[in-house]
């Protein structure tokens, strides 16, 4: 009868389309690293997690994040020291590994030689010399080749941001120099930015016609200009789908901020999806230089990152329009990592999803999975329910190994097993 049941649920989910499932995970770009240098990644009960995409998977995940940077090796000496290592065969590597355990896929390009966000949109060294006409196709080229090379082994995107917290465009110039701002319901620059995007855009659409196109912004807290933005982008004729947004509690304002927001862009743009790309929440200390502090309604702690997490879930679930929520860094753990030799960035970073030292899971990481749809979860503990039916147990009711000899329960019926069998 289980076996009847998970059949059943499995094949509703495969006549899902795919904007109507919701996808929870993370960003994961410097799970390489973290691995190379040896982080000792354990559950939340102290035991190895193994593989740590499977570990993720059996957590309820079900889509994963990476960056993409132009050519990191220009990046300066303090933002590689922040992680920034992230180029198109680095990429390409994380992301077929991604898919092949079945997960869907989030690739966002940066279009700039380190971090990209509100604050920093530089135009990548090797097209400082570029034209605005020039950039205009080489952002297509360079949109069109790197998806190519993840087509050709199998590691196509399902989502693709065409810039990262472009609240205020892309690729502005060099570091220093004049900057090319956009400022949302502004002339100034907005052919410029829009056109950009448009190029990028038509690449990600030739290349990966199956993909949804994220527009990536960060103005929770400004809700007229995350309106005005949008409203340019249709404006210009902008092709995309989603609507990814940042939220930081302690940069963006409380839960009922994040409302208005989604309320607003429900109203506005109600042809959109809606994406909680980044989030994220201290669980160690806080830095001083936060915004917002709620502490004292999210404790810096496991428990306090665990209550933030079921009470932002709670709140998205409301809101039918949103089916993504992502964990920015959630694979940051410093744990037994040779800290003088072999650290993978020069800061721990306190709002990951395992503590730093001591490598085990935090308790969100399992409840970000309370964010799938009800369909989602029916099927994941079905899954769970026929995956217990196969293990052995003895006549008090502990789970024990294939070797065990004796008297043994499987699948709730008593057994006799030998050894070799």
């Amino acid at each position: 009868m289980k076996k009847n049941i998970l059949t059943f649920f499995l094949a509703v989910a495969s006549f899902l389309p795919t904007m109507a499932q919701h996808f929870v995970g993370g960003d994961i770009s410097l799970l390489t690293k973290y691995e190379e240098h040896g982080a000792k990644y354990l559950d939340n009960n102290g035991n190895p997690c193994g593989d740590l995409l499977s570990f993720f998977k059996q957590n309820g995940h079900n889509a994963m994040r990476v960056r993409l940077f132009v050519t990191p090796s220009n990046a300066s000496t303090t933002d590689k020291g922040q992680g920034v290592c992230q180029d198109l065969d680095y990429v390409i590597k994380l992301a077929k590994r991604i898919k092949d355990n079945g997960f869907a896929l989030i690739l966002d390009f940066h279009y700039s030689d380190s971090w990209a966000d509100p604050a920093k949109q530089f135009t990548p060294k090797e097209w400082l010399s570029l034209s605005d006409n020039e950039l205009y196709t080489k952002i297509y080229d360079y949109t069109k080749d790197c998806l190519s090379k993840l087509n050709e082994v199998g590691a196509t995107p399902d989502f693709i941001q065409p810039g990262n917290e472009i609240s205020y465009g892309m690729l502005w110039g060099a570091e220093g120099g004049s900057y090319k701002k956009y400022y949302a319901g502004q002339e100034s620059n907005r052919e410029r930015f829009t056109t950009l995007l448009k190029n990028a855009i038509k690449a990600c659409r030739e290349e990966c016609p199956r993909a949804k196109i994220i527009l990536h912004t960060e103005r929770v807290p400004n809700t007229t200009y995350l309106g005005n933005f949008y409203s340019d982008m249709n404006t210009a004729g902008v092709d995309y789908d989603i609507v990814g947004l940042s939220y930081y509690p302690y940069w963006h304002k409380d839960l009922t901020q994040l409302d208005i927001a989604i309320k607003k862009m429900e109203r506005d743009f109600a042809d959109k999806k809606i994406m909680i790309v980044e989030t994220g929440y201290y669980h160690h200390w806080q830095p001083s230089d936060v915004s917002y502090d709620y502490s004292s309604t999210w404790p810096i702690s496991d428990d306090g990152q665990n209550q933030f997490t079921a009470d932002l879930i709670e709140k998205l679930k409301t809101h039918e329009s949103v089916i993504g929520l992502f964990w920015w860094s959630m694979e940051s753990n410093e744990f037994g990592l040779d800290w003088n030799t072999k650290r993978v960035t020069d800061n721990w970073y306190n709002a990951g999803l395992f503590d730093n030292q001591t490598g085990r899971a935090n308790k969100a990481l399992s409840t970000l999975k309370t964010f799938l749809t009800d369909e989602q979860l029916a099927i994941k503990n079905a899954e769970e329910s026929r995956s217990s039916c196969k293990k052995l147990y003895n006549l008090l009711g502990q789970n024990i190994n294939e070797k065990h000899r004796g008297i043994v329960i499987k699948e709730g019926k008593k057994y006799i097993k030998s050894e070799n069998k």
